[in-house]
């Protein structure tokens, strides 16, 4: 048996609330991460035979401080330090209170915080809070650094030891460190709401668990910092792009592009919050790049057509994007946007300066076959299609490019290999 998506969702929302729990009472992240760990794979194995606690963050929060307390226990035995440890340290001191009466208290962005210290380089700081906290598995984790999975494992637990050799604490870090910490962690929630959005890998296109969590977690930190223009701009661009969800999805599950959405399934109430939202940050304070995005975002929201888009608009807003922190993700959009402006050959053109970046990455494929199809060569459009669909990651991806290149003059080819 396994565990229904109600349950899976209530779990993946509770365990960083148990491991925030944990390093609060004990101090020692890494082995409050394997102790929530353990948490989290007994409530998989027991909870679709017993049924789902009455108190589910009650089971979780005891369960976890067992494991936590045993391998406390398990490591002073192989020390031989037992004896002295149990006998000079109180019981309460050990294991704290019953974690069914402590109050509740969402230690969520105070872990990304911890993950995010000035020890440990900005990659491993990415890496283990959304590991960790962020619930992603390690294979998504090296999806969105596009790197293997062994070596994405390897990192993430050099970067826990690190973490305890720096003597890392639960607490807010000094004012001159909160700004850094906190872009890291702008980063982590951004790569958590895009993997949501669209899957790396696996048989769904999205994972609403993962969008909620990201939004959810964004709009926190929105209300702890309601001045910060990146904040709010990075709150906006996640509502915004979320109002497009229902419309991404066809009845099967297959991916609908952008031009062809039926932009009355989009919702408006969101869009006018996130419109809303991104006049205020750019009114208010320097922009920045969450805030660029956003404004992109807002431009597409409000068109009421593909053909009807501000395309002027949102190349300059790339050009802007792209000065403020350049990328090759960025200057791929750019690309886009050059296409539709000045025609699908400028777009061609911008496409030299990230393809040694982005050769491995479908993205690059899929609008090198877009803006092929736009200049009329439909036979290279096609063979550009293929490419793309056989670097994507999502089964929905693959399926969606296979059929365009069918579309783009390739009929014999087999979608479903």
């Amino acid at each position: 048996m396994s565990l229904d998506e109600a349950s899976a969702d209530l779990l993946r929302r509770l365990s960083p609330q148990v491991l925030g729990a944990l390093v609060r009472r004990y101090g020692d992240f890494t082995r409050a991460e394997d102790a929530a760990q353990e948490a989290v794979v007994a409530a998989v194995e027991a909870w679709p035979r017993d049924g789902v606690p009455e108190h589910p963050a009650a089971w979780l929060h005891t369960v976890a401080a067992r494991r936590y307390v045993d391998q406390v226990r398990s490591e002073v035995a192989r020390a031989r330090r037992e004896r002295t440890v149990l006998d000079t340290t109180p019981r309460d001191a050990l294991v704290g209170p019953p974690p069914d009466v402590e109050a509740p208290r969402d230690d969520l962005l105070e872990l990304f915080l911890l993950c995010c210290h000035p020890a440990l380089p900005a990659s491993a700081q990415l890496a283990l809070t959304l590991r960790a906290v962020g619930g992603l598995t390690t294979a998504e984790v090296a999806a969105a650094f596009l790197v293997p999975e062994k070596t994405m494992g390897q990192r993430i637990f050099r970067a826990k030891q690190r973490l305890r050799e720096a003597g890392a604490r639960f607490a807010l870090p000094p004012a001159a460190e909160l700004g850094p910490r906190l872009a890291v962690v702008r980063q982590v929630l951004y790569l958590m709401f895009n993997e949501g959005y669209s899957a790396s890998s696996g048989p769904q296109l999205r994972r609403a668990d993962l969008t909620r969590q990201a939004l959810r977690l964004t709009r926190r930190l929105h209300e702890r910092l309601p001045d910060d223009g990146e904040t709010t701009g990075l709150l906006a661009l996640m509502t915004l792009t979320e109002a497009r969800a229902a419309a991404r999805v066809g009845p099967a599950g297959e991916l609908v592009p952008l031009y062809e959405q039926d932009r009355l399934r989009w919702d408006r109430t969101a869009i006018a919050e996130g419109s809303a939202l991104v006049v205020h940050a750019l009114s208010t304070s320097p922009p920045g790049p969450y805030q660029i995005q956003a404004a992109i975002a807002a431009v597409h929201a409000e068109a009421p057509s593909t053909e009807d888009t501000d395309w002027p608009q949102v190349l300059a807003l790339y050009e802007l994007l792209e000065h403020l922190a350049p990328n090759p993700v960025a200057t791929l959009s750019r690309a886009v946007a050059a296409g539709m402006v000045h025609g699908p050959a400028a777009g061609l053109a911008l496409l030299g300066q990230v393809e040694s970046a982005l050769a491995a990455h479908h993205r690059l494929h899929a609008v090198r076959a877009h803006l092929l199809e736009l200049a009329g060569d439909r036979a290279a459009a096609a063979a550009a299609w293929r490419r793309a669909a056989e670097l994507a990651g999502s089964d929905p991806e693959r399926r969606h490019l296979h059929r365009r290149a069918a579309a783009a003059g390739d009929p014999g080819h087999n979608e479903t290999r």
